[in-house]
């Protein structure tokens, strides 16, 4: 742990592999620099790896005002060690009050272990963060500017919010999608700070002897259609007339918790609060009832279609244009509509 640093930077992890950022690096960039300029501090961002010094840049037109660059060939591979290392000797040098990293399978592996050396808290998969003061219930003292952590909890049935008072950095991992990438300005420059972390062979226990990266088979965050679909559907057989669906319409599928707990489809395609956060230009939401946790997840779509049986579900809360009806019946019709058309 180290002393409250109530003007250190707000610090970002950039997650890279092979000279390409992670795009969650650039959502926590936008956060970042929304969090240092309510406590009127710099961002700064890690960038550790080999031949990595391109991707500043993009950080900067992000919201970085310094990037510490790490580069060494023992880096060009993730191991938890060497990471670690960096992380915690920048840290300890440094001083920032807040470190976030994306809650990626990387960020979850990393977080942990550099909040242990530090002797620090941390909070996983978080899906907002903010700066307010806060008083402690048990000393009531307030402390002031403190980071809000966020998260779904239990879960996914309650909305926890975890503090930090004194064991600094404040730490924790933030959901891929979750933070609204922001438009890069291109007239932003910031302040390279090359850094040099020994590395010896403690923390380099691994050697790489193969790499084998599997493709991602759904990409969510990415597709400007979605046709996603809900408990309501009924079975794992009738699910297929949402796959039918996206396919006439060129759309990814998605798919509620209650889909994916009742085994319909993968976890891949679950979205809400404890799945994937996204915003297409179309949403079509079938037998989903639109619990909060769900709406949290997709809400902020442009155009959102409800098709569900309960006149007085959720969802159409937050729909632009809802059908009330049997997924069973509606969808066959849309889809005979659609290919006639075409």
């Amino acid at each position: 742990m180290i002393e409250p640093n109530r003007q250190g930077e707000v610090w970002v992890f950039a997650e890279q592999e092979d000279g390409s950022l992670h795009e969650v690096v650039l959502e926590l960039c936008g956060k970042a620099r929304e969090l240092a300029d309510q406590l009127g501090v710099g961002v700064g961002v890690v960038l550790p790896g080999r031949d990595v010094q391109s991707l500043a840049k993009p950080l900067f037109t992000h919201g970085a005002d310094r990037v510490y660059l790490v580069e060494d060939d023992r880096l060009a591979h993730y191991q938890t060690g060497s990471y670690c290392r960096v992380m915690s000797t920048l840290i300890e040098k440094h001083r920032p009050q807040i470190v976030i990293y994306g809650a990626t399978p990387l960020g979850r592996d990393l977080g942990p272990r550099v909040a242990s050396t530090m002797r620090a808290g941390l909070t996983a998969d978080c899906t907002d963060l903010e700066i307010q003061n806060v008083t402690d219930p048990r000393t009531k003292v307030e402390h002031e500017n403190l980071l809000l952590q966020i998260r779904p909890a239990f879960g996914g049935n309650i909305i926890a919010t975890i503090i930090n008072y004194d064991w600094w950095p404040q730490m924790a991992t933030v959901r891929e999608g979750v933070m609204p990438l922001k438009e890069a300005d291109t007239s932003r420059d910031g302040e390279l700070v090359r850094e040099s972390v020994e590395l010896d062979e403690s923390v380099l226990a691994l050697r790489l002897i193969k790499r084998h990266i599997e493709p991602r088979k759904v990409n969510l965050k990415g597709a400007r259609v979605i046709v996603a679909g809900g408990g309501g559907v009924g079975s794992k057989d009738d699910f297929e007339l949402i796959q039918h669906l996206a396919g006439a319409i060129g759309g990814a599928v998605g798919a509620s918790r209650a889909a994916v707990d009742s085994g319909f489809i993968g976890k891949e395609h679950q979205i809400g609060q404890t799945g994937t956060t996204v915003r297409p230009a179309l949403y079509i939401a079938a037998g989903i009832s639109g619990a909060v946790q769900h709406r949290a997840g997709m809400e902020e779509s442009a155009k959102i279609v409800a098709i569900n049986t309960d006149p007085d579900a959720p969802i159409f809360s937050v729909a632009q244009y809802g059908i009330v009806g049997d997924v069973k019946k509606i969808i066959p019709m849309m889809i005979k509509a659609i290919k006639e058309k075409q």
